[in-house]
């Protein structure tokens, strides 16, 4: 019993110790950009040693793509929570887009998932990390609405990649300071343009 105990209490460090290095990271990176970020400041600001970032982490570049993981589920899960399957699906579609917008407003988020993270990680494992997070949501919603024959049936993959690079453009755009209100009105245009009458 001892044992196991001691067990939990080293994985409960080493989790925590992770959770600290991708916290701190992650801070580091939307401050300064992961170029201009090295891993001693990581260390540094984590509390931790050089050697416990590369227990966890092979390089700088895994301990990035850790931090764009974390944010893309972020997103994620605010985009299911805000399009529930109560609601119809183009109800749940905009409803998931203004969310993806809200989400992509948190400080950072744009420059580590859409401008460095294709940069550093390149355009596939970002397409990987999408596909796993928030173009999965968006994939669901569009499938669900051409089940249900609300939508025009298009190849979910295609409408998929090119719907959610206009979500993406939109969020650069109002992180630059555009009107949301005027993306958030094209965009959903496009989604009542896929709608059937």
């Amino acid at each position: 019993m001892q044992q196991e105990s001691g067990r939990r209490s080293n994985r409960d460090r080493t989790e925590a110790t992770r959770a600290d290095l991708i916290a701190a990271a992650r801070k580091l990176f939307t401050e300064r950009s992961y170029a201009e970020t090295g891993t001693p400041e990581i260390v540094a600001a984590a509390g931790v040693t050089r050697g416990a970032l590369y227990h966890h982490f092979a390089d700088k570049q895994a301990l990035f793509a850790a931090v764009v993981e974390q944010e893309a589920a972020a997103v994620a899960r605010e985009i299911d929570r805000a399009s529930p399957p109560s609601l119809s699906a183009r109800d749940a579609l905009i409803a998931g887009s203004d969310a993806y917008l809200t989400a992509m407003r948190a400080p950072g988020r744009t420059r580590l998932l859409l401008l460095d993270g294709p940069a550093v990680l390149g355009r596939t494992a970002m397409d990987a990390i999408d596909n796993r997070h928030g173009n999965r949501s968006l994939r669901e919603g569009l499938v669900a609405a051409m089940r249900a024959r609300s939508m025009t049936k298009l190849p979910a993959a295609a409408l998929t990649a090119l719907l959610g690079s206009a979500f993406d453009r939109a969020a650069l755009a109002i992180e630059a300071g555009a009107s949301a209100e005027d993306y958030r009105a094209v965009l959903t245009a496009l989604i009542d343009g896929l709608s059937r009458a």
